[in-house]
C-alpha cells in the first residue's frame, strides 16, 4: 500500500512539473518571438472572441493573425488556457476552435482575391 502512495505522489509531481514546464516553455516562445506585439488590439480582440467565445474574425485580422505565425498563435492560446479565469472552459474545444480559426484565416489569406 505504501508503494502505491509513493507512486501516486510521483505521478502527481510529474504532472505538476510537466504543466509548469509547458507554461514556462510557452512564455519563452512568446517572449523570444515578440508575440505580444505583432497584432493590434482590435484584431487581438476579434481573434480572442473567435476562439474563446462566439464571433468571427475579419479578413484584415486574419492577415494579422497569419502574420503573427502559428508558433505564436499556439503559444498564446495555450498560455491563455492556463489563466485561472478560463478554468471552466474545455481545453479540447478551445484548441479545436483555435485550429479552425487558424485554418480559416490561412485559407482566406492564401486564396486569390477576385479580379476587379
Amino acid at each position: 500500500m505504501e508503494s502505491l502512495n509513493v507512486y501516486s505522489a510521483l505521478v502527481v509531481l510529474f504532472l505538476t512539473c510537466g504543466a509548469a514546464m509547458a507554461t514556462k516553455e510557452n512564455d519563452q516562445i512568446i517572449k523570444g518571438n515578440n508575440c505580444e506585439t505583432k497584432m493590434g488590439l482590435p484584431c487581438v480582440l476579434e481573434a480572442f472572441t473567435s476562439i474563446f467565445d462566439i464571433g468571427t474574425i475579419s479578413s484584415k485580422c486574419c492577415g494579422e493573425l497569419v502574420g503573427l505565425g502559428k508558433v505564436c498563435h499556439s503559444a498564446l492560446v495555450k498560455r491563455t488556457l492556463k489563466n485561472p479565469l478560463f478554468k471552466d472552459l474545455s481545453p479540447a474545444r478551445i484548441i479545436t476552435k483555435s485550429i479552425q480559426t487558424w485554418n480559416n484565416c490561412l485559407a482566406l489569406i492564401d486564396s486569390p482575391s477576385p479580379s476587379a
